[in-house]
């Protein structure tokens, strides 16, 4: 081979490698130029269906709108499948493959003639993730860095908008207690469910519901007041003192108290303070004069002359606990409460203003009328009897209880007929009062109260005279000195003598006063309720 043909080969291998490295450098110029054609193409041509570099339709996931990006992360293999796929425009390689050699071609036709693996063919419905592009990935990421209490909110909003609610009951479709329970009931409640239909259940639980709050309206409706009626001014009222022994039956702890001493019966009090103490002697009296109060307050909204009843005993202070459990468990108005601790508490009786004082024990109420207070000894009765409820029914003994006792002391001295001729002769001269004239006297005046009002048919109280004495002989006298007093008695029965027993049983009297033990022992028997008041009236009585 000759000079001059090794100079023309070396030549052209020079050159074969100049074009190779500038092939390489335009080709590496328009793939970013390509890339850059693409990325703006599939920017303005949105709604055209986006393919990659083998026809393959891509459906972003990672589009800058969604807020909620897909949680699988692009692989390695995908990013580089991509970036190679990627064809050339035919300009560019058109104009390329002009300015190229013959032997260039030839190349690259034998490049191009090896045929390419076959790639399966995807469907158009498949979903193939596609990793986000460089551009929005740095722009959401450069938006959360700025503001990332916002970016959260909004994401947060659009999943709450996401969620289902039930649909809420508006406030003016409403449900009774019925309904709402079988609308939110447990699984419990659906299980104990009858076996009645679901419509006919309902129904009745709705009549029993009305029914309910039916008798509840009608029980508000005839209670006048529901809150506790405030107790009188002392000053005004008409205060009855009451023992607890008297207003409750408290045998068993006195017979404790005389048999084992103080202590034990403290003890025994304690032990037994929830227990309810049953009713003594002056119990149905007190709740006589409560409807009295109530049928005042009814007439006489401020009506302050009322009767008063003070719980007055010697117990001690730890004793009261049962006493008040008592007292509120029978619905007594008894606010106004007197213990003193073994000692006696007729000291107290000024001190409350108390107008009469009924006690189980003769003793104290001995003391009580030296003070100058009316009083009497409380006494049940041998079996029960039937009282009135809506009336007040008092009855007294004349001599020696609402009269002074110069009758008795003449009879007692110089016989029956002195009597009679001392009476006949003195006629229109009135008596003395006795210890309960002041009694009589208040159960007057609210009396008038009512016949102010035309109740007079109607008045909650009554009172009677139930005396030995004779009308003929020695009635009038009685009559004249109440009338005298300006007082008026409902019933008057005069016994001449007779036993009293079977009067007080059609009377049915609350209490009856009576100053002979010979009488309150006969009244027992038939089932009165008797308070004796004392022979012996003390002359501070008779001023």
């Amino acid at each position: 081979m000759s000079q001059t043909s090794l100079k023309q080969k070396k030549k052209n291998d020079t050159g074969s490698k100049n074009s190779k490295d500038s092939i390489d450098t335009e080709k590496r110029k328009d793939s970013e130029k390509s890339g850059v054609r693409l990325s703006t193409q599939e920017s303005q041509e949105s709604p055209l269906p986006k393919t990659d570099s083998r026809g393959y339709v891509v459906r972003n996931q990672w589009s800058r709108t969604s807020r909620s990006p897909s949680t699988r992360a692009p692989s390695v293999d995908e990013t580089r499948s991509k970036s190679a796929s990627l064809k050339l425009p035919a300009s560019s390689t058109t104009s390329r493959t002009s300015s190229t050699s013959p032997s260039q071609q030839d190349s690259q036709k034998e490049l191009s003639a090896q045929p390419s693996p076959p790639t399966p063919p995807m469907p158009l419905d498949s979903n193939p993730p596609t990793p986000p592009e460089s551009y929005s990935q740095s722009r959401r990421s450069s938006k959360m860095q700025e503001n990332p209490e916002a970016w959260a909110h909004g994401i947060a909003r659009d999943s709450m908008q996401l969620r289902e609610y039930p649909p809420r009951t508006p406030p003016t479709e409403w449900k009774s207690y019925a309904q709402r329970r079988t609308t939110y009931s447990t699984q419990l409640h659906r299980d104990c469910l009858s076996e009645l239909p679901r419509q006919q259940q309902l129904e009745e639980e709705e009549e029993d519901d009305e029914a309910y709050w039916a008798s509840v309206r009608t029980l508000y409706e005839k209670t006048p007041s529901c809150s506790r009626p405030r107790p009188p001014k002392p000053k005004h009222a008409i205060t009855i003192a009451v023992s607890s022994r008297a207003l409750f039956n408290m045998v068993d702890g006195r017979k404790i108290f005389e048999e084992e001493g103080l202590e034990k019966y403290m003890e025994y009090q304690l032990t037994n303070e929830n227990v309810i103490l049953t009713p003594g002697p002056a119990f149905r009296f007190v709740k006589a004069l409560q409807h009295v109060n109530a049928r005042l307050r009814d007439l006489y909204p401020n009506e302050q002359d009322l009767f008063d009843i003070v719980l007055m005993t010697n117990n001690h202070a730890q004793v009261g606990v049962r006493l008040i459990n008592s007292v509120n468990h029978y619905g007594l108005l008894i606010d106004r409460f007197c213990l003193t601790g073994g000692k006696s508490p007729i000291g107290y009786l000024k001190a409350y203003l108390t107008n009469l004082y009924l006690s189980a024990d003769s003793e104290k109420v001995q003391e009580a009328i030296q003070e100058g207070i009316a009083s009497a000894t409380m006494f049940d009765g041998a079996k029960d009897m039937a009282y009135c409820d809506t009336q007040l029914r008092v009855a007294f003994d004349g001599d020696a209880v609402l009269f002074s006792d110069e009758s008795e002391h003449i009879t007692k001295e110089h016989g029956l007929d002195k009597f009679f001729q001392h009476e006949a002769l003195f006629e229109n001269k009135p008596l003395a009062q006795g210890p309960l004239k002041g009694f009589l006297e208040d159960l007057g005046r609210l009396q008038k109260k009512f016949y102010a009002k035309d109740e007079r048919l109607l008045c909650p109280i009554r009172t009677y005279l139930v005396t030995a004495r004779s009308a003929a002989s020695s009635g009038a006298r009685v009559l004249k000195t109440l009338r005298r007093w300006g007082l008026e008695i409902d019933e008057a029965l005069f016994l001449a003598g007779a036993p009293k027993g079977p009067i007080l049983v059609k009377i049915r009297p609350h209490i009856f006063f009576d100053d002979h033990m010979f009488h309150i022992e006969g009244a027992q028997k038939f089932g009165t309720i008797t308070a004796h008041v004392p022979y012996g009236i003390n002359q501070k009585m008779n001023n």
